[in-house]
């Protein structure tokens, strides 16, 4: 089972776009998928036909509630658990438990068996953000083609530096994912240039600007059922290729570290 969080303590940059698309993506190809919604905006449930009541990510760490009594069904192979404003609460209760930079780890114990869970994190690093970085063996970075988008991508590294070190994790920074990319701006190019030479083990395909993909939400689909024509579509679906393609290297046969060099930063080593 691959665990993933969708992470970055910069907002605006496409984090729950990037999650949804994925995750729909990777059921399509048959995997079984679960999205955890990790933010207080609870926008993953926004971009998803979800109706019905059912316990969410405050109930389950602060209530115990079985986590798998909190899944809703999306479709065939793709499921999701959902958060909303009550998870300030959760974090603020969870500050006060003994281990709790490991409470998700031991709330979401008795989950089923995933191929892939998807965690789409709030822009901040707080202890919600703790908690889904030592859950998970990976981190997928989405990181706007834009100046503060690349200052916001060295501290996230420091980040997962430090999480690893403090904590004896293994965290492993992936993909680096240029989002809103547009090839008429020349800070675009220089952006993604600079992505792709710096990081060129974890960096993927530039996810362009498109106006489909800011629309889909409100239909509350994924770029796939609502504009499978779109550049946002072709985009999403290559890098979910690329996410299958990476099973094998990124389950544990390969090891790959995390690391920042002095003179140039370095993301995947192996």
């Amino acid at each position: 089972m691959r665990k993933i969080c969708v992470i970055n303590q910069k907002g605006g940059v496409g984090k729950t776009t990037t999650t949804v698309n994925i995750a729909y993506g990777l059921a399509e190809a048959g995997k079984s998928v679960l999205v955890i919604d990790f933010d207080p905006q609870g926008n993953v449930s926004k971009c998803f036909p979800i109706t019905e009541s059912k316990g969410d990510m405050h109930d389950i760490l602060v209530d115990s509630a079985n986590p798998n009594e909190c899944l809703h069904k999306i479709k065939e192979n793709l499921f999701v658990i959902t958060s909303r404003e009550t998870l300030v609460k959760a974090e603020l209760i969870m500050a006060g438990e003994s281990g709790r930079e490991h409470l998700m780890i031991r709330k979401l114990a008795g989950l089923q068996d995933f191929d892939y869970i998807l965690i789409d994190c709030a822009p901040s690093l707080g202890l919600l953000n703790q908690n889904a970085m030592l859950y998970c063996k990976e981190a997928f970075v989405p990181v706007s083609t834009d100046y503060l988008g690349l200052e916001g991508l060295k501290k996230m590294i420091a980040t997962v530096n430090t999480m690893n070190d403090v904590f004896e994790h293994d965290l492993k920074i992936t993909k680096v994912i240029p989002t809103l990319y547009d090839a008429r701006l020349k800070t675009c190019k220089e952006s993604l240039a600079k992505i792709q030479n710096e990081f060129y083990e974890a960096a993927t395909n530039p996810i362009r600007t498109n106006s489909k993909l800011r629309e889909a939400p409100k239909a509350s689909k994924t770029i796939f059922e609502y504009a499978k024509s779109s550049n946002g579509a072709k985009d999403y679906k290559q890098l979910v290729g690329h996410v299958l393609h990476d099973e094998g290297e990124f389950s544990g046969e390969k090891e790959v570290k995390v690391d920042v060099q002095e003179g140039g930063m370095v993301v995947a080593v192996f």
